[in-house]
């Protein structure tokens, strides 16, 4: 059994300053590293600044109150995960329930009973140390979508661009953080069940037998298998599984139809066939833009794709920008961060 012990930071937001003595005094000792602040703001620019593994804040503070402060970590991406534990004297039910409905994954009454605070911010580090080594898994699987592109040196570079092709299109419509991350996350990883195909199948320079296209069909449910367990990857699921789904319902793995196909995926199938199109491949020669974009424009009148997602993504193309930004090399510290 893993055990961690009490390691950790925790950000203590309370406007009393013998509360916050009080509870850095009883958490120092029990081996945490404190990080003590008297308002809202400073606790939100603390959690930015610093890595912060507990938060505990209090309801009533100036500037900005604690569920204001739970709030925005909870919607924010690179916080949401983080646990917000939430303090308050009032004795109304209703203020449990709206520490629940602000994100809040615990919550504790004043005056504060030492052994209780001890537990509760004891199994909330526990809950942050599960989330990191699953932040660790998803890391190591964004590395292993990258070498797994790496595999083939006719797509040099695709993840990469569809990461920046896909975000791009992401924000012209107007996708939320979140949203936006995903996308990021499936550019790299839609073709990572693409591990368990044989070189012999997957870079096969002439037709592949009907076997074999079965075959290569499998990757993107033994993508969706892979990242199953990470949490941290829910949302790029939908794109590793259903990036090859069609509009009309004659994509794969599942036939879905019409508005089954999750909008991540769509967005992400678009990219891929454009970057697909436009790059060398063993069997023919790169096609131009131009010729690429009438192809994705005849596949939407066909009912396959959206118009209205082809004719976004074309203005991007046309403008240049999204090609020169995804161009861009991007390191191994921001791959992981994904």
């Amino acid at each position: 059994m893993l055990s961690w012990g009490n390691s950790g930071t925790i950000l203590i937001a309370d406007d009393s300053q013998a509360q916050l003595a009080l509870i850095c005094r009883v958490l120092a000792r029990e081996g945490y590293q404190c990080v003590p602040v008297s308002d809202g703001r400073a606790a939100l620019d603390a959690c930015v600044a610093q890595r912060i593994d507990v938060v505990l804040v209090d309801v009533e503070m100036p500037v900005c109150g604690g569920l204001a402060v739970c709030r925005q970590l909870k919607s924010a991406a690179d916080t949401r995960l983080l646990p917000v534990l939430v303090m308050t004297g009032s004795v109304d039910q209703r203020a449990h329930l709206d520490a629940i409905e602000a994100g809040a994954d615990d919550f504790l009454p004043k005056p504060l009973a030492i052994p209780e605070l001890r537990a509760r911010v004891r199994s909330a580090m526990r809950m942050k140390h599960c989330v990191d080594e699953l932040d660790n898994a998803a890391a190591s699987i964004v590395m292993l979508g990258a070498t797994i592109e790496a595999r083939d040196c006719h797509t040099k570079g695709h993840c990469q661009r569809l990461a920046g092709y896909a975000s791009g299109l992401g924000r012209r419509i107007g996708l939320d953080p979140l949203d936006l991350r995903a996308l990021e996350q499936g550019g790299y990883l839609h073709d990572l069940g693409k591990v368990a195909i044989p070189d012999a199948v997957l870079f096969k320079p002439g037709p592949l037998t009907p076997g074999e296209r079965e075959l290569i069909k499998t990757h993107p449910s033994v993508g969706d298998q892979i990242c199953a367990p990470l949490r941290t990857l829910e949302r790029a699921r939908t794109i590793i599984r259903s990036h090859h789904e069609m509009l009309d319902g004659s994509g794969y793995p599942d036939g879905l139809r019409g508005g089954a196909v999750p909008l991540l995926a769509q967005i992400t199938g678009i990219v891929d066939v454009y970057d697909a199109l436009t790059t060398d491949r063993p069997y023919r020669g790169a096609l131009a833009p131009q010729v690429a974009v009438e192809m994705l424009r005849e596949e939407a009148k066909a009912g396959k794709r959206d118009l209205a997602l082809v004719d976004e993504f074309v203005s991007i193309i046309v403008g240049g920008d999204q090609r020169r930004a995804s161009a861009l090399p991007m390191d191994t510290a921001r791959m992981q961060s994904l």
